[in-house]
């Protein structure tokens, strides 16, 4: 009969062996500690960190131990989905054995991949960020794209403010008396205008003035008055 306890307890001095600096036990019943691992350094001194917390349970190891991962340091979640999705692949693969130091180790070669990645995601960041900057200086040079609809409704939308602007306009120029109307707009808001000058007229009645200096006097007119037949309507027609 497989003693259980022995052999958790047999592993768990072994893995404090191992990994002293970065083994913590985190309860005695169950049985369940964190192992730290970071990855190798990365081309410009970049690491990434992942601490596992693994429980044991009544028949580890022939059942898999409880995992998770208690803390993470420069992961993004699809790399602790991917850690997860690991464990799970080791701990069926080495069912009855003991297998924290195999999963620790392959979580270990995962972080390393891990490193090895950030500089193409970095680049390939770099590259996304350009072509978007390229596509936003494309849509500014080009403008927007005219069409009947956005047109009309460009066209609306213009007139209605230029109504109100003028309308403005004139309101304004109304209240500071300084209003000047054409022709048209005078006559179209007083159509009296067509009799002013016949009603000038009347107005004025027996008061024009007359400047008699502009006429010869009366005197001076050499006239034939003295000859009793002298018509003066007769002068310029033809003989008979």
């Amino acid at each position: 009969m497989t003693d259980y306890a022995e052999e958790q307890r047999n592993e768990l001095e072994a893995i404090e062996s191992i990994y002293p600096d970065s083994f913590t036990v985190f309860s005695e019943d169950p049985i369940s500690f964190t192992i730290t691992v970071t990855s190798d350094a990365g081309e410009n001194g970049e690491t990434v960190e992942a601490t596992l917390k693994f429980t044991y349970v009544e028949k580890y190891p022939d059942e898999p131990p409880l995992w998770e991962v208690h803390s993470q340091e420069n992961l993004e979640n699809s790399d602790v989905e991917g850690i997860l999705t690991l464990l799970q692949q080791q701990a069926e693969e080495n069912l009855g054995m003991v297998m924290i130091f195999t999963l620790v180790t392959a979580v270990q070669e995962k972080l390393n991949e891990i490193v090895d990645l950030i500089k193409n995601r970095r680049e390939e960041e770099k590259m996304r960020k350009e072509r978007e900057a390229e596509e936003a200086e494309k849509v500014a040079f080009q403008g927007t794209v005219v069409t009947i609809e956005n047109f009309l409704a460009w066209k609306a939308a213009f007139d209605l403010d230029m109504a109100e602007l003028q309308r403005k306009k004139q309101k304004e120029e109304e209240q500071s008396g300084k209003a000047k109307l054409t022709g048209k707009q005078l006559f179209e808001r007083d159509h009296n205008l067509d009799t002013s000058d016949i009603q000038f007229l009347e107005d004025a009645g027996n008061n024009v003035e007359v400047d008699e200096s502009l006429f010869q006097d009366i005197d001076d007119l050499d006239l034939e008055d003295d000859d009793p037949d002298f018509d003066p309507l007769e002068m310029g027609s033809d003989e008979d």
